[in-house]
């Protein structure tokens, strides 16, 4: 006899890769940047873009606002892995290293607390010589609503 049931870890992580996948698939400036969605977990997320050539500012590297943007997006997917709509209260970004144009960079974000309404994450930038690029972190604040509808949350 085979136990169908889903161990509440299983039921989480479907969950986190549900909201994600939706959330992803409604983000026109995130996919239309090439940033693409490899992970999600309850409070965890990975993303990955390739340094374009209309990416580059006048030093020849990545603008700054490309490599916020790929930091940010992991955090939107991430503080927004419990089916609780969730939006930036703030965030902030040290740049550590250049990334130059065909540089694989992956972002990846971890949740540090949350509690009440608000929360604060992690994420690092890394290159594909694992080198760091930079370090982001963002703080989040609960609104209103579901990202799932309830029928299909529980699906």
């Amino acid at each position: 006899m085979t136990n169908n049931k889903l161990t509440e870890e299983q039921v989480k992580m479907e969950l986190a890769e549900r909201c994600a996948q939706t959330l992803y698939q409604q983000d026109v400036a995130s996919r239309h940047l090439g940033i693409e969605l490899l992970f999600s977990a309850p409070g965890q997320s990975k993303v990955r873009m390739i340094v374009q050539d209309f990416m580059l500012q006048g030093y020849k590297t990545c603008h700054g606002g490309y490599m916020f943007t790929l930091a940010d997006s992991a955090f939107a997917f991430a503080c927004n892995t419990y089916n609780q709509p969730t939006v930036a209260l703030g965030c902030s970004i040290d740049f550590v290293a250049p990334a130059f144009q065909g540089d694989v960079l992956v972002a990846s974000c971890r949740e540090q607390s949350r509690g009440g309404r608000t929360g604060n994450y992690d994420v690092e930038i890394y290159n594909q010589q694992d080198q760091l690029i930079a370090i982001f972190h963002g703080k989040s604040y609960r609104v209103k609503g579901e990202i799932l509808s309830q029928e299909n949350a529980n699906d």
